[in-house]
């Protein structure tokens, strides 16, 4: 009798979706949570924006470095650039890294220093999908539809019960309205990123690898030689050790490598519209972590514009599901896209 097949382990396409989707959810709702309990220990934002960018960095430039290699032996690829480590041109690398990855970290992080997570759950995932819709509408011609502006005026309105209730108080000495300003600052700078990757298609992990590497020989310089002259204050040389790798793996290794990985094979199985939908409970889930393991209070004002901003989310998959176009760009450490 001929010998039976050996049997192979290997997980379904259903398992491994699952699989994505759930770890994708949980670095996200943790990279809110995370950074805002970050905020009251050693290291200060722009520490914390270097360990994120030094920890992505152990994975990736490796990885660029043997994309560009391989690409270099195909005639007429693309060439790479950045000393051989980013696959993708100078150009594109600069302009999607200044948004993508110097632009949305130092934003990012900074703003968990002045605001509460609760306020980052609404107001990053919430401003994101306002922004790429505008920027899509003017550099991409993209057209806002009916039901997609009725999304984008809930999540307006959802932004607002939050952030406006901290500039109404923003005279009274508070600095929670810095925070939600930098929120939606980072917001817009993740949207320019990904207007730029859906203009030029760009593929995810390649603009990934590009923009962590751009990170790295401009932004981490630029700091260490501030660090150095004492224009800035560097808290890294007194911080525990054990801090500074758990920031590098989580925010670098976690939020850049790991999600950006998990959240390509959650659209791989899911498509765009129900991925959409899934990382529609990160702001929700976010929200209540912060409650739950950071202490921090549940306005009826942050609970309003939680359910606005995610019904506003879930208008936005009904205008994706009618069009069924393809997801570019990986929302790193962000909310939800909403441009599907």
């Amino acid at each position: 009798m001929p010998a039976a097949a050996p049997s192979t382990s290997r997980p379904s396409p259903r398992a491994v979706g699952i699989a994505a989707a759930v770890i994708t959810v949980l670095v996200w709702t943790g990279f809110i949570i995370i950074s805002r309990a970050s905020a009251g220990r050693s290291l200060s934002p722009l520490d914390i924006a270097v360990c994120r960018i030094v920890g992505a960095s152990l994975v990736l430039v490796p990885w660029g470095a043997w994309l560009v290699a391989r690409q270099r032996r195909t005639p007429g690829a693309e060439q790479g650039s950045l000393f051989g480590l980013s696959p993708l041109s100078l150009r594109l690398s600069a302009l999607a890294g200044v948004f993508g990855a110097v632009a949305y970290a130092t934003f990012a992080y900074t703003g968990f220093f002045y605001a509460p997570a609760g306020h980052a759950s609404v107001l990053m995932p919430g401003s994101l999908p306002l922004w790429t819709a505008l920027l899509a509408a003017l550099v991409l011609g993209d057209r806002i539809t009916p039901l997609r502006a009725a999304g984008l005026a809930l999540i307006v309105a959802g932004d607002l019960l939050v952030g406006g209730r901290s500039l109404l108080h923003a005279f009274e000495g508070g600095d929670v309205w810095k925070g939600d300003l930098l929120f939606m600052s980072a917001a817009f700078s993740w949207a320019c990123y990904s207007v730029v990757v859906r203009r030029n298609a760009l593929d995810a992990v390649r603009t990934t690898i590009a923009i962590t590497v751009f990170a790295l020989l401009t932004y981490v310089p630029v700091y260490a030689l501030l660090a150095a002259t004492g224009v800035l204050h560097s808290r890294l040389p007194s911080a525990p050790w054990g801090e500074i790798a758990f920031q590098m793996g989580f925010q670098g290794i976690g939020s850049v490598v790991i999600s950006g990985i998990t959240f390509t094979k959650m659209i791989g199985y899911f498509g765009p519209v129900r991925s959409t939908m899934i990382t529609a409970l990160v702001p929700g889930l976010s929200a209540l972590g912060a409650v739950l393991f950071l202490g921090e209070p549940m306005h009826w004002t942050l609970i309003a514009g939680l359910a606005l901003v995610t019904a506003g989310i879930l208008f936005g998959v009904q205008r994706a599901a009618m069009k069924k176009v393809a997801v570019h760009a990986i929302p790193v450490g962000a909310g939800g896209r909403f441009d599907a």
